[in-house]
């Protein structure tokens, strides 16, 4: 349970984290390579969101513009394969289209949890450096909390049609497809079938939306 309970909190902060919930050191915005840029980019919006009081009080809202942020610079296609490894290639298509859908809705409501939940943050973005060419890069960067030590965040990234996307991201160097592919194997196991898993997660998103709004 305790493992469970830690697991739950690293990823709950990767959603704090992910394209910048956290505030970025201003002084080296002008020397960001471009995917960096992307997370600086997104940061800037969600602060000037993060400053409406009365727009983080309203979830079925806040849920919504996380949706347009994620949607945009996250590659669910790639992400949905990833984490159900060897059952995507099983799944019916309808099953495939069902899990993406559903897995998208878990990452929005999970991160509009944090959206509201963290602002406490600075990160430090380490070196990159890229080829004219590269169309896949590691985004390293650092955390910084007051009193704590740094959380080294690493972003997976990769170029598509003009725009850098995210596909996964390790903390500490846990992966957030890793910790999913494993979530949800174990739940295929456990319950029989893919199908049953989606019924599953259908029920839990449901719940957990309707119980932030009442």
């Amino acid at each position: 349970m305790q493992n469970r309970t830690k697991q739950s909190t690293v990823f709950i902060l990767f959603f704090a984290l992910l394209f910048g919930l956290i505030f970025t050191d201003k002084g080296i915005a002008e020397v960001l390579q471009p995917p960096q840029q992307v997370i600086q980019s997104v940061s800037t919006q969600l602060q000037q969101k993060l400053k409406d009081k009365t727009f983080t009080k309203n979830f079925a809202q806040v849920t919504e513009f996380v949706n347009g942020v994620i949607s945009l610079h996250t590659d669910f296609d790639k992400i949905a394969p990833l984490v159900l490894g060897k059952h995507w290639k099983a799944a019916t298509a309808d099953e495939q289209e069902r899990f993406k859908h559903e897995f998208q809705t878990l990452i929005v409501r999970t991160y509009s949890r944090a959206f509201i939940e963290y602002n406490d943050w600075t990160i430090r973005f380490l070196p990159l450096e890229m080829a004219d060419e590269t169309t896949k890069v590691i985004v390293k960067t650092e955390v910084i909390q007051p009193s704590q030590q740094p959380v080294s965040v690493n972003y997976r990234m990769f170029l598509s049609k003009g725009d850098w996307k995210v596909y996964d991201i390790l903390i500490d160097g846990v992966s957030l497809v890793t910790n999913y592919r494993s979530t949800f194997n174990d739940e295929i196991q456990t319950k029989g079938s893919l199908s049953a898993v989606i019924d599953g997660l259908v029920k839990r998103n449901a719940e957990a939306l309707s119980a932030k709004d009442s």
